[in-house]
Formats: C-alpha cells, sequence, structure tokens
C-alpha cells in the first residue's frame, strides 16, 4: 500500500540498490490469510529493537499480512520509525549487523528506506517522524480489520489485479491505489462521525469558520438568489444555511453521516442534506446546478480529477465554483517539510473537546492545484487570499491578527465555460 504516485521504470531502477531492481514478469501470487504472519512479525520485531534499542520510535506490523482474513503475498511488511531516516550512519549500521539488507533507499519520497531481512520474507519500511504513511498505514490496516466488506472488496481487488503480468512488483503496488483511496476516503468520512456535535459547535462560532471562511466562500459565490447550489462537503450546515438565507436552493453532502445528521437537525428546514462520497458519481444530472461551493473539502482528496469532473458536469454552462482549501505555504511551512513541491500526506489533531481528533489531508504545491482545475476545464476567475471581517477582533483579537498577517487558506472562483 503506498500514497506514493506511479513510479516510472527508471525510478524504480533508480531507487534500488545495490545493482538492477528485480524484475517479477509474471502474476503476483496471493496465498490466504497464515496465522504464523504475527509471530513472524513479533520475531523481526524482537530483532529490529534488539539491534536498536531506544532509536526505535514506532514499530508495527502492517500490510495485507497484518489483516486477519486477508490474502497476501507471503511477506510481511513492517513500519519502523527512527528519529531521521535520512542519517543512515545512526541505524543502518546495526541493522545490518543483524542481517537486514538496504534495497530501496527513497529520500525525496517520505525519506523512505526498505530493507529485506534476514531469513525471513519482510519489507521493513524506516520512516522519520511526522511522515505522512505511518497513520495511513494503521487507517488503512484497521479499516479492514473491522470492516469485513472492505477486506472483501479489497481481497477481490487484489486477485484481479494479481492476476495479470507485471514487470516489477511495484507496478502491482501502484495499480491498487485506487482502491486503497476509495476505502482511505470511508475511513476519514466515518472518522468524522464520532466529533460531529464537537466540530458543529467549533464551526459555529470560531472566528476561522464564522468570520474569515464562511463570508470569503459567499462573497466569491456572489448573488446567489433564485440559483441551485451544491454546497460539497457541508459538515454541520453552517455555510449551506448562509446560501439558503440568501435566497439558494440548496444541497449540501458530505461523506460523514454524523455531520449530515447534526446538519439536518439544525439546518434542514432551510436547504437539504443528503451523505455523498465525492470522490465517486454524484447522485444529479448533467447542467443541473449553478454554483458549486466546497469549503476546506478538496484536500483531504489525494486526487481531485473525478470530482472536479463531476463538478463540471453538474454546473450548468457558466456555472461557479468555490473553493477554498489550505494555503500550501502555510501547509509547507507549518509541518516543517523540506520540499515544497510534494504532494504529500500529513496528520493533524483538532482537538475539539480535549480529546484527540487526527485529521489527515494532503499538502500540495499551488501549481499542482491550478493545473488540476485547469485540465478539468475551468477557467479560473479569482485567486483571493482573505483578510476576517472586521468583528473578527472582538471576538477573538489574537487569532485575527494571525489571520490579517499569515497565510492561512486560499480561494479559488473558476467558471464552467459556457
Amino acid at each position: 500500500m503506498t500514497s506514493q504516485e506511479a513510479l516510472s521504470e527508471d525510478e524504480i531502477e533508480s531507487g534500488w540498490v545495490g545493482g538492477e531492481a528485480p524484475q517479477l514478469n509474471t502474476t503476483v501470487t496471493l496465498v490466504d490469510y497464515d496465522p504464523e504472519w504475527p509471530k513472524l512479525f513479533e520475531r523481526e520485531a524482537e530483532r529490529i529493537r534488539g539491534a536498536l534499542g531506544e532509536r526505535v520510535l514506532v514499530l508495527e506490523h502492517v500490510g495485507s499480512t497484518s489483516v486477519p482474513g486477508l490474502c497476501a503475498k507471503p511477506c510481511v511488511d513492517i513500519l519502523l520509525e527512527v528519529p531521521d531516516s535520512d542519517d543512515e550512519d545512526a541505524y543502518l549500521p546495526a541493522l545490518e549487523t543483524a542481517g537486514y539488507r538496504l534495497v530501496i533507499r527513497e529520500p525525496d519520497w517520505e525519506k523512505h528506506r526498505c530493507f529485506k531481512g534476514p531469513d525471513t520474507n519482510i519489507n521493513l519500511h524506516v520512516y522519520s517522524p511526522g511522515n505522512g504513511q505511518t497513520p495511513r498505514y494503521r487507517l488503512f490496516r484497521d479499516r479492514l480489520r473491522s470492516h469485513p466488506e472492505e477486506l472483501a472488496l479489497y481481497a477481490a481487488k487484489m486477485r484481479e489485479l494479481g492476476a495479470k503480468e507485471w514487470k516489477y512488483i511495484q507496478q502491482y503496488a501502484a495499480a491498487k491505489t485506487a482502491v486503497v483511496e476509495e476505502i482511505l476516503a470511508r475511513a476519514r468520512a466515518e472518522q468524522y462521525d464520532g466529533y460531529s456535535e464537537a466540530y458543529a459547535s467549533h464551526a459555529e462560532k470560531s472566528v476561522t469558520n464564522a468570520l474569515y471562511d464562511r463570508p470569503a466562500i459567499v462573497d466569491l459565490a456572489g448573488d446567489v438568489d433564485g440559483l441551485s447550489v451544491l454546497d460539497v462537503g457541508c459538515a454541520a450546515g453552517h455555510l449551506s444555511a448562509l446560501l439558503a438565507e440568501r435566497g439558494a436552493d440548496v444541497l449540501g453532502v458530505d461523506a460523514s453521516a454524523g455531520m449530515v445528521e447534526v446538519a439536518r437537525r439544525k439546518f434542514g428546514d432551510v436547504a437539504r442534506f443528503e451523505v455523498v462520497d465525492v470522490t465517486g458519481p454524484l447522485p444529479l444530472p448533467d447542467a443541473s446546478i449553478d454554483v458549486v461551493t466546497a469549503s476546506l473539502v478538496l484536500h483531504y482528496l489525494k486526487d481531485w480529477t473525478t470530482t472536479l469532473a463531476e463538478f463540471r458536469r453538474v454546473l450548468k454552462p457558466g456555472g461557479v465554483l468555490v473553493f477554498s482549501v489550505h494555503h500550501p505555504g502555510e501547509d509547507w511551512r507549518w509541518f516543517e517539510k523540506d520540499d515544497y513541491f510534494q504532494l504529500e500526506l500529513l496528520e493533524d489533531d483538532f482537538g475539539l473537546d480535549g480529546k484527540p481528533h487526527p485529521v489527515r489531508f494532503y499538502r500540495r504545491p499551488l501549481s499542482w492545484t491550478f493545473d488540476a482545475v485547469r485540465d478539468a476545464g475551468f477557467a479560473v476567475d479569482r485567486l483571493v487570499e482573505p483578510m476576517p471581517v472586521p468583528e473578527a477582533a472582538d471576538v477573538d483579537p489574537k487569532w485575527t491578527v494571525k489571520l490579517r498577517t499569515e497565510p492561512r487558506f486560499l480561494y479559488f472562483r473558476a467558471v464552467s465555460p459556457s
């Protein structure tokens, strides 16, 4: 499982350490789940801890062999975090002494290294703290463990792809990305169900949402009186209600059933709300919507291709798409990333009610967003870095100063050509 873009053959070869990358040139062997796999992981984990001691920050069994009942290649995937995976001198000699062999070095992608084991078929993936893969591995593994229907879906896709011939095993892994992203999207939506009420309360009053983001979206949407509006990622419905107050016929959609339940209870008298996964087809006719709004939602999606194509399909000719995303410069600075020009999964914590609420989203350079919008057939009409409304200073002076002096969100108004 990987969030890495599909690699060319040259890229696969360049990442391989010590010669040519092994070629598969056949189908992929998948076997039924083996209860010995967790035992093999524990044996390797003990050996790795013995070699590295306190340098082991995270050590977990991940991948298909970590999910009871799932078919898999008979190769145990292990996730290891060390203080700095780029600092190979700090851990590589100890692992080599224990019999592990470095086979892949990808410093430009999550500082990733991969080792093979001394006497067991394993992939030992090494990362630094704060990488995007650790939360991704955990969420996917735990989703498959707790949802039999997702396990069955993934197993079927694995067998379908495994029956094809692949030159490199990395190509087979990349081919699974679409179904992995589909399953992860549902897992992330379900995470929101657990704190829908807390988020609704926060979004109603916070300066960032109520006095910065929503006013900017409404301003870019313009006069919506008498227009049909699709509010994508409506959450608890606050933006939908604002648009309805201005005379729009609003349908709010969100992947989280918990959020939609709150939105219906709070604002169901002024707008309609439905549970919809926007990574797939929208349940709307062609050219049926005047305005699509998407407030702080697209950065949760890795690939915008299908979603933007659906926005274009349901918009009338000349219709408007208004959306906000995390500012690319802010995410790069705040998370102290080395390479601004990466598409990278990040994890943060909402911490709305004194409890941990992890959220995962993608950062990407500004050029990536422009290209995605252009490639979907839209023309960018406005790009805005707004200021909070004046009354924000009375509500939260500290945050108002930050919003007036630091990049936070970025706003687009794009038009579907006539």
